[in-house]
């Protein structure tokens, strides 16, 4: 069988943890900040698991990560 390629923008944005859970970033924190409360800027640092109804999609453009 060939190798799959590796979906360019999701390998940025998606990291896979130990147990096969997916992790990813909060959207909403690149611009447009100052109407944003300091303690939702904070919030959205954070790492959160993606939805399980995107994880099969999600692991399927990373297959080797």
């Amino acid at each position: 069988m060939p190798k799959i390629k590796t979906h360019s923008g999701a390998k940025k944005r998606f990291k896979l943890t130990k147990t096969g859970k997916v992790k990813r970033a909060h959207a909403f924190k690149s611009h447009i900040l100052n109407k944003k409360t300091t303690k939702r800027k904070r919030n959205l640092r954070k790492t959160v698991v993606a939805d399980v109804t995107n994880v099969a999609k999600v692991k399927k453009m990373v297959p080797y990560k």
